[in-house]
């Protein structure tokens, strides 16, 4: 085994840890405020993402000259791929919690909303003498159902459910029809066919940016035509919380897709060293499968 493959670069101390934290804070806090209404929300998240911009910017451009230098040997190739692994581990919980939240609403909370099993009676006594409204408690089955159109229980008041065809099945299509171009795109590089390559990947990323043009258009529609909003009781909140976290994992991938393609056309990437590519890959793969669950489980189900 040659030295190179026993050695395992270890960089200089950097400022860009801090720089990711303090974008991650700006984007999250400002989005909070946003969401409540602050004045000074947009301007933080905007602060927040030209910091992670400059961040991801710099500390790849650091990463990829490092690459280019020949720095990292194959132990490094290694802990790589594990690293990334555990990153998607990390996101499969993420969304893993959010359904979990899904399927509690649905399965539980409705249940003793609606006046069963021990905590029902608790329930109703309360939601009686908080709207001075005991008439309501008969039609409760109805009225305190997750998907509920009541204003007693949703302040945004009636609203329409969103339907799993239109433009969510096109959506569905559009993500399911990208994972195809990028294992084309993966095989291509594999196999030398430089074109295709980066036909393939350009095609993934026009696929990924249709989807997100699609979701803003299926949130317009929404507030303006259904009046599903935030304030739409459990439904509105859920369906936006999982539909708006993926659609912002399908633009960060779409941005990450980009450059990868520059690279590819740059020819940074050979058959047997394109981790960074492969890394996009299986973030874009996990992508698509959680749409398809979330097809199912919030459009349909």
């Amino acid at each position: 085994m040659s030295s190179a493959e026993e050695t395992y670069y270890c960089p200089e101390p950097s400022h860009w840890p801090i720089v990711a934290v303090a974008g991650i804070f700006g984007f999250t806090f400002g989005t909070a405020l946003t969401v409540n209404g602050a004045v000074i929300g947009p301007y933080t998240m905007a602060a927040g993402v030209l910091i992670l911009a400059y961040l991801f910017y710099g500390w790849f451009s650091d990463v990829i000259g490092e690459i280019g230098k020949g720095y990292y040997s194959k132990k490094v190739d290694i802990s790589f791929r594990q690293g990334m692994l555990w990153f998607i581990a990390s996101e499969v919980a993420f969304f893993a919690t959010f359904f979990g939240c899904l399927w509690y609403y649905r399965n539980v909370a409705s249940d003793w909303q609606n006046g069963v099993g021990y905590l029902g009676s608790t329930f109703k006594y309360l939601y009686a003498h908080l709207y001075e409204a005991k008439e309501i408690l008969s039609g409760a089955q109805e009225a305190l159902s997750w998907t509920a159109n009541n204003g007693h229980v949703n302040k945004g008041g009636d609203f329409t459910n969103m339907g799993g065809l239109g433009v969510p099945l096109i959506n569905t299509i559009l993500l399911l029809s990208s994972g195809v171009t990028i294992t084309i795109a993966h095989h291509a590089l594999l196999s030398g066919h430089r074109k295709t390559l980066i036909n393939a990947l350009g095609a993934t990323i026009v696929l990924g940016l249709v989807f997100v043009c699609f979701q803003a258009y299926e949130y317009g529609h929404a507030y303006a035509s259904l009046n599903l909003t935030l304030e739409s009781g459990i439904y509105g909140s859920t369906f936006y919380l999982l539909t708006g976290f993926h659609g912002f994992h399908v633009t960060v991938g779409a941005i990450m897709l980009l450059v990868v393609w520059a690279r590819c056309a740059k020819g940074h990437f050979s058959k047997d060293q394109h981790f960074a590519f492969e890394a996009v890959a299986w973030y874009w793969h996990f992508v698509d499968v959680v749409w398809v669950a979330l097809y199912i489980f919030v459009y349909w189900l």
